[in-house]
């Protein structure tokens, strides 16, 4: 951040300002419209996609701007040239259209999010997405593509993700070795629904299922199979630390850890509930030069062996601009996949489940997703949580049951599905077969 604030002012004293297209208009995407409009020098939120065009107008309304209606992929570029902003329905307006530098991804969902990245990458542009979903299901097979085309696919400042990999960046640069990376959390029940959480979504104007994914740690293991992604870390166990509670500071996890367990893994993901400062991230960190570990105890980390290294929160959509600017400018992605995955986000059923029974998916009644190694993921033919929406149960299936792909019928004709095998077939586990769905 420190060279990119420069390089925006640069870039907006020069009047070459980063063009940024939108996809989404959620939430999130309202924060960083206004983050980018009103807050960020040298960059420009050109155009916002989204299926609901009145919710693309509203992010830019809330922001101060009027944007306006193309009706072709024409008259967007011609505004695009013109320095007006733009809505549209279409998606692939956003992806397609010339003076894009970087499209920005924030659908929430992981078939329409796939689509939307594939498509940019297709075209030529850089893609930043806050879609952990996505990212922890077919990422390494869709950062494949963005290398064959030249351009970068990066996870987003902001988030925890990114906040994780900037803390494991800065203390493998100062010369110890990252055996931890987690995440701290407030709350951490797996049976959590959206009936359970709408007047929480209500109070915040998110969606019931957005925040049910929070609450039932989905989207934590998500966060934390990216991060185990981009550093070759493993799980200890399935599920982590199963909801371990952390009442004191996060400094008092060195103690919690055995280091010669985490060395044999290459290091491990984790989470805490309830540590200080919440809600952050942590990394457990060793040194092996004694003469370093006396000056770490003399700056009054301890004596070791691990270190305790954190930051005290995560600001998610106000960084997301840094993560643009970083891709484009500088080439330096937030976060992506070393190769294939070494820990995938697996299903579990929250209730008793029938045969016949859709599944709703991610942040819904059915399910809740768990971290596990690759491995056994592979082994035990275990559904990924970001396939299983839409899937069809072939049998009954027990609270707390880990699904399998033998457990359920897939939709047909998806997109995510075939980037999956994709990605299965291209990153092998070594010892362990390829998964295929049961037709």
């Amino acid at each position: 951040m420190i060279i990119v604030d420069r390089a925006l002012r640069k870039l907006e004293e020069d009047g070459r300002p980063l063009r940024v297209a939108m996809v989404g208009a959620g939430f999130m995407a309202k924060g960083i419209a206004n983050q980018i409009i009103n807050s960020v020098p040298g960059m420009r939120l050109v155009v916002i996609a989204n299926r609901t065009l009145a919710n693309a107008e509203r992010c830019y309304a809330d922001a101060g701007v009027a944007p306006m209606r193309p009706r072709s992929v024409m008259e967007l570029e011609d505004a695009i040239r013109a320095g007006r902003a733009s809505v549209c329905e279409d998606f692939t307006w956003a992806t397609d259209a010339e003076g894009i530098d970087c499209v920005v991804e924030v659908t929430g969902a992981v078939e329409f999010g796939a689509q939307v990245i594939l498509r940019a990458i297709e075209h030529g542009r850089h893609v930043v997405t806050m879609n952990a979903e996505v990212d922890g299901t077919v990422g390494s097979i869709l950062k494949a593509y963005a290398d064959r085309q030249g351009v970068i696919l990066s996870g987003s400042d902001g988030d925890q993700p990114g906040v994780e990999m900037n803390l494991y960046r800065f203390v493998r640069g100062i010369g110890l070795t990252p055996l931890v990376m987690g995440n701290i959390k407030g709350l951490q029940d797996p049976y959590r629904n959206p009936d359970t959480q709408r007047g929480f979504a209500e109070k915040w104007g998110q969606r019931p299922e957005m925040v049910t994914s929070f609450a039932d740690g989905t989207k934590m293991c998500f966060e934390q199979a990216i991060v185990a992604n981009a550093t070759g870390m493993r799980v200890l166990q399935r599920g982590m630390s199963n909801g371990l509670a952390w009442p004191g500071h996060v400094d008092e996890l060195t103690r919690h850890y055995d280091i010669d367990e985490l060395r044999q893994h290459g290091g491990a993901v984790d989470y805490v509930v309830g540590a200080k400062p919440g809600p952050g991230v942590y990394c457990m960190a060793a040194h092996d030069d004694p003469k370093q570990r006396h000056y770490l105890n003399l700056y009054k980390l301890g004596e070791g062996p691990l270190y305790s290294f954190y930051t005290p929160y995560h600001l998610c959509h106000f960084e997301l601009p840094f993560s643009v600017a970083r891709v484009v400018l500088f080439g330096d992605p937030v976060l992506q996949p070393l190769a294939g995955p070494t820990v995938e986000v697996v299903t579990v059923a929250k209730t008793d489940l029938a045969a016949g029974t859709v599944l709703d998916g991610i942040g819904g009644f059915h399910v809740f997703g768990t971290a596990e190694n690759a491995g056994p993921a592979r082994r035990e033919r275990l559904l990924p949580m970001g396939l299983s929406e839409g899937a069809v149960l072939r049998r009954t299936v027990r609270k707390d049951a880990v699904l399998t792909y033998d457990d359920v019928t897939l939709p047909a004709g998806r997109l995510v599905d075939r980037l999956r095998r994709e990605q299965d077939a291209r990153f092998p586990v070594p010892g362990e077969p390829v998964a295929e769905p049961v037709a």
